[in-house]
């Protein structure tokens, strides 16, 4: 598997099967769930890394904070600069592990399962980095549905999917040696069909706990959803809020 396969998946059907799968009304619940996990002041200054298509800065942005997102998808970019010209908003097309900002930001936010695409060395390059753009005290949360105690007691071997008009069917292939799990995506719209693999790092709570500490950020809380549930064994999401050390 290419660990530069992202650069091929982000693109076309597969952004527009996110589109339709994500509500306005999940957006606003969960950016007034980041609000509350951030501590965040109004008119705080946020980071979205990666911002996907800026949902949730949009939205923090509309409630009077000033974000920054970065994204490797151009596309995605592009569609969140259209979509808040008149916003507090900036966005930058970027690796998620190259972050040039010292001290700047009031709090950080990683959700989706982006933190799971980077393999375990690079996903400590990334909270080092995050840990650097963060002024003290400051807090990040991440979000993951591959923690190793919410993926695999439940792992299917493949599962259909309908979004909309388009069709999606995911194979998942678990490598135990490596700790990884290659899912292909197969898309059918229209008719037509196209084929995308895509490959995830499954790391124990525990591990990614371990790996927010060395960076310089200290988990304070562990929760399974944005409702506030604490997390347990089974739970579908982790989500994780650390503060800069």
């Amino acid at each position: 598997m290419s660990s530069d396969w992202q650069l091929e998946f982000f693109r076309g059907v597969a952004l527009d099967c996110w589109r339709l799968a994500v509500t306005p009304d999940q957006t606003r619940a969960e950016a007034e769930f980041l609000q509350k996990a951030l501590n965040a002041p109004p008119a705080s200054y946020l980071l979205d890394v990666p911002c996907g298509n800026g949902r949730h800065s949009i939205e923090l942005a509309k409630r009077g904070h000033s974000v920054t997102g970065v994204d490797l998808s151009e596309e995605f970019i592009a569609e969140a600069r259209n979509a808040s010209v008149s916003l507090p908003a900036r966005w930058i097309a970027g690796d998620m592990r190259q972050l040039p900002w010292r001290a700047e930001f009031d709090g950080a936010f990683c959700f989706g399962n982006s933190f799971a695409y980077l393999d375990p060395k690079q996903a400590r390059v990334f909270l080092t980095a995050v840990a650097h753009t963060l002024k003290p005290d400051s807090r990040f949360a991440i979000e993951t549905g591959m923690a190793a105690e919410s993926i695999l007691p439940g792992l299917q071997k493949t599962r259909w999917y309908r979004v909309g008009d388009i069709y999606m069917l995911s194979e998942n292939q678990y490598n135990p040696r490596e700790g990884r799990l290659d899912i292909q995506y197969s898309f059918i719209r229209n008719g037509q069909g196209e084929t995308r693999p895509t490959s995830s790092y499954v790391l124990t709570v525990n591990e990614i706990c371990r790996m927010h500490a060395e960076a310089g950020l200290r988990p304070v809380e562990l929760l399974g959803s944005i409702n506030g549930e604490p997390y347990q064994l089974g739970s579908t999401r982790l989500i994780l809020v650390s503060a800069k050390q």
